[in-house]
């Protein structure tokens, strides 16, 4: 799994990817979809380095690369990722290795390669691809134990949890990339003591702190994928803020699941980490032994060695009057995508047993990632013990929901000994007030 191109040693000629704590070193080279800000330019992939971007449609029309990264580059110049999505590992891999080379110190491409970078504060991003389908999983037994404890005291995890994958399939039209800004969801709630529901705006508005999933090849409907086989159909992962509207949720869930409180905004971050640079952070996948053992589709040697990925999570917030203020945003929480219960391979395993068919582009939400401890929780549900207990932030003010002006932003890096440190940047997004109800 690994190669040349995760060597800790490996400098670049972008002097800012020499950098401590740079989120993209040469080991990382993540993608994404940008154009100059304020232009009309079209948009086009491209892949950062430090603090710059390399324009995959200019080193394209260049002519800088032969072969088989020659042509994964020139997927990767057009205005989507999904066709370099659809090409596959081979050619993902070339093109990854092509563009290390020509990164590293002394390369004798960087003088045809300079000029073509762009300084990342000079670019704004689209989504990165065109997402056709979008599921959620609920892959965090840590969440789901503290959620149920909340509302079934005596039952929390209900007896499926711990056997299978548990997702519902939502809503795609609705996410955007960071940066995005969305009103406040109008929807029935109804309260305890009332005879009947009413209509209004969110009450109990919640981030959840999730990696996104980016599914490369597909698969044929009716012919499943293994679990054996099930990372060849990864492309990379992302930061993801799956926003939900806890009290709409409330009343709606039963009998068919998430609905209006799921479907009116989610947050993908503009970087896409591919799988290959996640090598080195890979971590066991591990089942308590009292626990029930996965079913055999969802069992294999590879999985249990290096299933899941150790990937450090944080969410900060920032309410409007810190930034009025120019205050910084504040930790709420801190976690580890290495907690989940599920590993993406099991999550794609279950999702196609059935014959479904995955597409290029496609996103799989991982579920809010909260750890074992209650400051690692990943909402703030969880958080304020379902509303019943506020965080007091350090100018004073107190959150039990998120309110109007609030900003999130989900960071997350990955850091072992023996290798490079490489991020995946930010996703950010900010809450509006709700719509007039008509």
């Amino acid at each position: 799994m690994l190669n040349e191109t995760h060597d800790p040693a490996l400098r670049s000629w972008v002097a800012s990817a020499n950098l401590e704590n740079c989120d993209f070193p040469i080991q990382n080279l993540p993608f994404a979809v940008i154009r100059r800000t304020a232009s009309s330019e079209p948009w086009r992939g491209g892949v950062a380095i430090g603090d710059q971007v390399v324009d995959m449609a200019a080193v394209t029309a260049a002519q800088l690369f032969a072969g088989r990264a020659a042509e994964a580059a020139a997927l990767a110049a057009q205005p989507t990722l999904n066709a370099l999505m659809a090409a596959g590992p081979e050619l993902w891999s070339a093109l990854r290795l092509a563009l290390s080379r020509a990164l590293r110190e002394s390369a004798a491409e960087q003088s045809a390669l300079a000029p073509l970078l762009i300084a990342q504060a000079e670019l704004d991003y689209a989504l990165p691809c065109t997402i056709g389908d979008y599921t959620d999983f609920y892959s965090s037994i840590h969440h789901a134990t503290a959620v149920g404890l909340l509302f079934r005291p005596d039952n929390p995890l209900l007896p499926n949890y711990k056997w299978v994958p548990i997702g519902y399939h939502g809503r795609s039209s609705s996410i955007d990339v960071s940066g995005q800004t969305f009103r406040r969801p109008n929807g029935q709630t109804k309260a305890a003591d009332a005879d009947a529901p009413t209509l209004g705006p969110c009450k109990r508005l919640d981030h959840e702190l999730e990696m996104g999933v980016f599914i490369g090849t597909g698969n044929t409907l009716g012919e499943p994928i293994s679990i054996d086989d099930a990372e060849q159909h990864v492309f990379g992962l992302c930061l993801f803020n799956d926003w939900s509207a806890r009290d709409i949720q409330a009343w709606e869930y039963q009998p068919l699941g998430p609905f209006l409180a799921k479907n009116f905004a989610s947050t993908v971050s503009p970087w896409i980490v591919t799988q290959e640079a996640l090598a080195p952070f890979r971590v066991p996948f591990t089942r308590a032994s009292d626990d029930p053992q996965p079913l055999p589709y969802l069992s294999s040697a590879a999985n249990s060695a290096h299933g899941n990925y150790s990937v450090e999570l944080e969410v900060q917030l920032q309410t409007a009057k810190m930034a009025s203020a120019g205050e910084p945003a504040t930790t709420l929480s801190r976690s580890n995508f290495r907690h989940s219960y599920w590993t993406v391979a099991q999550m794609i395993a279950h999702h196609t047993v059935n014959g479904c068919n995955l597409r290029p582009g496609d996103l799989l939400g991982s579920g809010t990632q909260s750890g074992p401890t209650h400051p690692e929780a990943g909402s703030l549900l969880e958080l304020t013990r379902g509303g019943k207990q506020p965080i007091t932030l350090p100018n004073g003010e107190q959150r039990l929901f998120i309110e109007d002006g609030d900003t999130l932003v989900l960071t997350g890096y990955c850091q072992v000994d023996g290798a490079r440190r490489i991020g995946f940047g930010e996703v950010r997004s900010t809450v509006l007030p709700a719509p007039p109800v008509n």
